[in-house]
């Protein structure tokens, strides 16, 4: 190679290391399938887990025990509103009832099942408007970045345990997962 051809391959390539270095993060190509196994995790943490049941009582605590008072899906149309016990905040000392806005379960129509899903079917749960109550991906990414309700997982008051990856990096996965096409395991 010539010392004039070395020195255009050099250039060339330093300009692509810098071009590459220089992109914004999102659009680097990231591992789709991993930054699902990231979003997966989190959804089956207790913060999500417990009103997302497989059967009809939402769950309690990091075990997932099914709710005290006899609480089920459908104790709201009985009457009896998740705001009677759960407020706008949490309780301030440990195990009083959590609270974050308009808390309640999904929709006895969609009731969107993480418990026990693996990852493969919850994927395709998440990809299934029918079963999300209409939301499609971006909606859904969207729900997690700002819904007050989801955000409450990331602060659940005093002696909740927090999922396993934080709100921002959940938030990050779930984008990178729709942008990369959404693949399910």
């Amino acid at each position: 190679m010539s010392p004039r051809s070395l020195v255009t391959a050099s250039v060339i390539a330093f300009t692509a290391a810098v071009g590459w270095l220089g992109r914004p993060e999102s659009a680097v190509a990231a591992d789709p399938l991993a930054e699902y196994d990231v979003v997966y995790s989190v959804l089956l943490s207790p913060r999500c887990r417990n009103c997302h049941p497989a059967g009809n009582a939402p769950l309690q605590t990091d075990e997932g025990i099914p709710h005290a008072q006899n609480i089920s899906r459908r104790s709201e149309s009985n009457g009896l509103s998740c705001s009677t016990c759960h407020r706008e905040t949490n309780g301030r000392l440990p195990h009083t009832p959590p609270g974050a806005p308009h808390w309640d379960l999904p929709p006895i129509a969609t009731p969107m099942v993480f418990e026990g899903r693996t990852p493969r079917q919850l994927c395709e749960q998440l990809k299934d408007p029918v079963q999300t109550n209409g939301k499609d991906l971006e909606a859904l990414a969207e729900h997690i970045a700002a819904d007050p309700l989801v955000a409450w997982g990331w602060s659940p008051g005093p002696g909740r345990t927090l999922p396993p990856a934080s709100h921002e990096r959940t938030t990050e996965a779930i984008r990178a997962w729709v942008a990369g096409g959404a693949p399910c395991p």
